[in-house]
């Protein structure tokens, strides 16, 4: 079986030749045929070493010991705060907004509505233990109320209280039928929910649909604080859906669902179209982002979570597709062998920031769900050695593992997906990871009244803080990992955890979707591989194999097998003669097209081994992946204008922009005289720099890549450069235009655009006959709306004149 596609050779860019859609759709079922076997096979070839069993004993002793840390925290809290928001575990008080010191934005997660009781319910569920379960369950109903006059978070006090109360009144009732207890009941926590999410409501009253991040729970926006409010992180918006679609179904009032899916609607629009990526900060008002940045972490962590559950639970099939979009993306763009590496979501070849933050830890947990297992061996064994080289995963950490920010807050994401790796896998390595992760919290955090988090792990210093969370997941799920399914009052597959680890049942999708009736958008097109999952079985997962050529990752104590160093379709060049035996190994071979166009041949069967016809697979996806993400929709086209001695009107080019140097943007503009430069191609020395300062430079195409010329002309000087094509008869009319490919290094700072050979043809013409032509490179959109305005401005002065002219 051979897969082909058709690449020009230099730079990876897009060809125009042949179906996009074809390929990759061929490519995909490829991949999901080939890759299980290739994988299978090579795990095959390398003995495994059996993980150590745990016994049955152990396992046992560690769950109780989890069940007693449980309770070590609760009662300190119950003893010592109730009915405060948090635990303040080394002053062994409580936390109360407007009372305790401010910590600034920190304590909009508080409201004095008891929030650590409310957060904690459906633990004590899990543990079993109904008699405290029905006491907790009548002081809520007794002392929790929401009419104060405080300003909150509405993502924290949707999926901490919100989600507490949902999840204690389902399992209330739960119990009532399973166990006969608690037969006073009557859905009290059920309206205590729907007051308090009516009290959010208001903030989801923008011209976008995507909420504020935060509401006054007695006056809702109506407050001078929250007069000039207008921007929300990702997560905060998207994080919404689960628990106002569960409101809806159980109180029968549809108002919560409706407004969640629009916020996921209005959120799933303002991802870039090319890169399926988002951002992590935008305007409520308009949906323009304030932040570009895109990850897995701080600030959209949870939207990515919600996608996939969003469909799990009430069985939209929208939410699949998003997430699957959004999941390819973020397996092209952002994984990086076991990191994940923030990258600009317009630009995604660039990194943004030098570090990566403990909250992406939940993400293998994730892959677990989606079914690909492999990708979240390897995260979740780079997470675990950082957890053993800093006894706690620090709040962020380098690319070289170090301390970036050494705070730990006792965070559950990477027991979480220990969890879920445990229970996809069955293996026992998973138990001694959440083994260690129990001791070092009882070595180091524990302290008389609770768990206090960590704030500096380099020097273990205590800070004065125990976050709901504590008990609502860390705990929980450090239980679960040692808790065999028999133990259990619940069958937890019937139920999926929400992102602050609330019980929801699986039913609630059963109830029907009558409270929402929502039409896909016809922007949102569907693609085969937004529904293609990859689900192979744990049977055939080897996780030792997967993790052994990272176990020397953090520590570098033995050399280190590295499994990132492959070639990458984006660093892909056809002149370049270790890319040719690379690829050559990888099963893949080149025949010449001509017009400086090759075809790739791939071929499982010639590769050099199995893992290399992987690595093939891989590459040629990526090829023909660059090529659809580097068309760009018209709104990024790029301008080359001038206007010609005698002539009135402006001549504009349209041209391709470029993964690095300035972004063109808005009326940001570079207006000068332009230069060829010696040699055309710009692949060695240049022989005319002194014209070039100072000047936009004309370059020739091919040999070397875009980013090095635009490297060779900055340094001489010049103040933009325009990139012509080497193949003849192309045109903006005949080709899918495209942006040019960096190396992800980000130190070009000069414009670069392209234009193919018809339009340069133009340009050259024009520049020939007027050496002294003076060229306009800016937006098109931009530079359109300006002749626009100017238009009619002049045809607004002539009129003006008329009247006053005798």
């Amino acid at each position: 079986m051979r897969t082909v596609i058709n690449a020009r050779g230099g730079e990876a860019a897009s060809t125009g030749h042949r179906p996009i859609h074809e390929l990759l759709t061929f490519i995909a079922m490829l991949t999901a045929v080939v890759l299980g076997w290739a994988t299978l096979a090579l795990a095959e070839q390398i003995p495994t070493v059996p993980t150590h069993n745990m016994s049955n004993k152990e396992r046992n002793e560690l769950k109780e010991e989890a069940r007693e840390m449980f309770y070590h925290a609760y009662r300190a809290y119950m003893d010592n705060a109730y009915p405060a928001d948090e635990l303040m575990p080394l002053s062994c008080a409580g936390r109360y907004r407007g009372v305790t010191p401010s910590r600034g934005d920190l304590d909009d997660t508080l409201g004095n509505f008891s929030m650590t009781l409310v957060d904690t319910l459906d633990t004590l569920v899990v543990l079993g233990d109904l008699e405290e379960f029905e006491h907790a369950v009548k002081l809520v109903i007794k002392d929790v109320q929401f009419d104060n006059d405080i300003i909150v978070s509405v993502f924290e006090t949707n999926i901490r209280m919100i989600g507490g109360l949902l999840s204690g009144h389902i399992l209330a009732e739960y119990v009532q039928k399973q166990a006969d207890v608690m037969t006073w009941y009557r859905g009290e926590l059920l309206e205590m929910a729907k007051d308090l999410g009516y009290r959010l409501l208001p903030a989801f009253n923008t011209s976008t649909g995507i909420p504020h991040a935060r509401v006054n729970l007695k006056h809702g926006m109506k407050v001078e604080a929250l007069r000039h409010s207008r921007e929300t992180c990702t997560a905060c918006a998207g994080t919404i859906l689960l628990e106002f679609a569960a409101l809806s179904r159980l109180s029968g009032e549809p108002i919560f669902e409706v407004k969640a899916h629009a916020a996921m609607d209005a959120l799933w629009k303002m991802r870039h179209r090319s890169s399926e990526l988002m951002g992590t900060v935008l305007n409520v008002h308009s949906g323009d982002w304030i932040r570009r940045e895109s990850g897995v972490g701080a600030g959209i962590d949870s939207y990515y979570e919600y996608c996939l559950k969003s469909y799990i639970l009430l069985g939209d099939e929208r939410y699949l597709a998003r997430f699957n979009r959004h999941y390819h993306a973020i397996m092209k763009y952002i994984s990086q062998g076991p990191m994940l590496l923030d990258v600009q979501m317009h630009r995604p070849h660039t990194k943004t920031r030098n570090f990566m933050d403990a909250l992406l830890a939940f993400w293998p947990g994730l892959q677990v769900l989606s079914g690909d297992l492999k990708p979240a061996v390897q995260t979740h064994e780079m997470l675990y050695q950082v957890m053993q080289m800093h006894t706690f995963i620090p709040e962020a950490f380098t690319f070289d593992f170090q301390v970036h920010w050494g705070q730990h807050h006792l965070r559950p994401e990477f027991i979480e997906s220990t969890y879920f790796l445990y229970r996809a896998t069955g293996d026992h390595y998973y138990l001694h990871a959440g083994k260690k992760a129990l001791k070092a919290l009882q070595k180091h955090a524990r302290v008389p009244c609770g768990y206090a988090a960590v704030n500096d792990v380099r020097t273990g210093k205590h800070e004065d803080r125990m976050d709901s969370y504590v008990l609502s997941e860390t705990f929980k799920y450090l239980f679960l990992l040692f808790s065999d399914p028999a133990d259990l009052i619940l069958n937890i597959e019937d139920f999926i955890f929400t992102t602050e680890a609330h019980l929801l049942p699986l039913t609630l999708g059963q109830l029907g979707n009558h409270t929402f009736t929502g039409v896909r958008d016809q922007d949102e097109q569907v693609h085969m591989l937004d529904y293609m999952r990859s689900c192979p079985s744990p049977n055939k997962l080897f996780p030792e194999t997967v993790r052994r050529p990272l176990r020397d990752l953090v520590t570098g104590v033995c050399p280190r097998i590295s499994s990132a160093k492959r070639l990458r379709a984006a660093d892909f060049q056809a002149s370049n003669t270790d890319h040719l035996r690379t690829v050559y190994d990888m099963g893949i071979t080149m025949v010449s097209l001509g017009e400086g166009k090759v075809q790739l041949l791939h071929s499982f069967h010639n590769a050099k081994s199995p893992e290399d016809a992987e690595r093939g697979l891989i590459f040629m996806q990526e090829m023909v992946e660059l090529s659809n993400s580097n068309s760009i929709p018209n709104t990024q086209l790029q301008a080359v204008a001038y206007k010609r001695e005698g002539e009135r009107e402006m001549r504009i080019l349209e041209a391709g922009p470029s993964h690095f140097g300035m972004e063109l943007v808005n009326d940001l503009a570079v207006v000068q005289r332009a230069v060829f430069a010696k040699p055309a191609k710009v692949c060695s020395a240049l022989k005319n720099a002194e014209d070039i300062r100072g000047k936009i430079v004309i370059i020739e195409r091919g040999e070397c890549t875009f980013v090095d010329k635009a490297r060779r002309v900055e340094s001489a000087g010049a103040v933009a450069a325009i990139v012509i094509d080497n193949t003849p008869n192309t045109s903006i009319n005949n080709q899918q235009m495209f942006a040019m490919s960096g190396d992800g290094r980000d130190d070009v700072l000069i414009p670069v655009v392209f234009l193919f050979t018809k339009e340069a043809e133009q340009l050259i013409k024009a520049i020939k006959e007027q050496p002294s032509l003076e060229l306009t490179l800016m937006s098109v959109t931009a530079l359109k709306e300006k002749l626009a305005r100017a238009s009619i401005t002049k045809t607004d002065t002539k009129s003006s004149d008329s009247k006053v002219t005798p």
